[in-house]
C-alpha cells in the first residue's frame, strides 16, 4: 500500500517536471529565434532586411516537431507584438513590425514550424527529409511574405522584387544549414539525469 501511495505522489511530480520541459524548450526556442533575427544584414534597395530568423525558425521546427515548433513560434510573434526586442532590429519593432514589410513573412513564422516539423515527424529522419521539409516550409514562407509585399506595394512584381530576388541564394545556403543541424542534433547522445 505503501508503494502504490509512492508511485502515485510520483506521477504528478514527474508530469510536472515533464510539462516544465516542454515549457523551457518552447520558450528557449523562442529566444533562439530572437538571437538568430538579430544577425540581420540591411538592403539599401529592398525595406526586407537579410536576417538568419527564418534559419531558426527551420531549425525550430525540424527539432521540436510541429506542435512544440508552431507554440514557439507563437509565443515569439506574442514577445515581439508586446514591444520586446525579439524582432530584427532594422525594423520599428512592435505591432508595427508586424503590419511593416516583413509582417507577412513574420506572420508566417509559427505555419513554416508547424510545416516544417510536420514533415520530419514522418518517416525517418534524413538530411533529405530534413531538407525537403524545410524547402516546402520556406515555399509556405515567401507565399506569405510576398502576398502581404504585393498588397502593401500595390504590384506582385515590385513584392517580387522587393522580397524575393535577393534573397533565392542564401535561402538555399540558410535550408542546407538548417537540415544538417536538425538531423545532427537529433543524431547527438541525450544526456542522462
Amino acid at each position: 500500500m505503501a508503494k502504490l501511495a509512492t508511485q502515485a505522489f510520483h506521477l504528478p511530480q514527474e508530469r510536472a517536471a515533464e510539462w516544465a520541459k516542454q515549457v523551457a524548450l518552447v520558450v528557449g526556442a523562442s529566444l533562439f529565434v530572437a538571437l538568430c533575427a538579430h544577425v540581420t544584414v540591411p538592403l539599401p534597395f529592398t525595406p526586407v532586411p537579410l536576417t538568419l530568423q527564418n534559419c531558426g525558425v527551420l531549425i525550430v521546427g525540424l527539432l521540436l516537431g510541429s506542435r512544440r515548433g508552431f507554440a514557439a513560434l507563437a509565443l515569439y510573434l506574442a514577445e515581439g507584438a508586446m514591444g520586446l526586442p525579439v524582432f530584427n532590429p532594422t525594423g520599428p519593432g512592435g505591432i508595427a513590425q508586424l503590419l511593416g514589410p516583413t509582417g507577412g513573412f513574420l506572420m508566417a513564422y509559427p505555419f513554416v514550424a508547424g510545416l516544417a516539423g510536420f514533415l520530419m515527424e514522418r518517416g525517418r529522419k534524413t538530411f533529405a527529409r530534413a531538407a525537403v521539409a524545410g524547402l516546402l516550409a520556406e515555399l509556405l514562407l515567401f507565399m506569405s511574405g510576398l502576398a502581404w509585399l504585393a498588397i502593401l506595394t500595390g504590384s506582385m512584381k515590385r513584392a517580387v522584387q522587393f522580397g524575393l530576388y535577393w534573397f533565392l541564394f542564401a535561402e538555399v545556403i540558410k535550408i542546407l544549414i538548417a537540415a544538417a543541424v536538425a538531423v545532427r542534433l537529433r543524431r547527438a547522445p541525450r544526456v542522462q539525469a
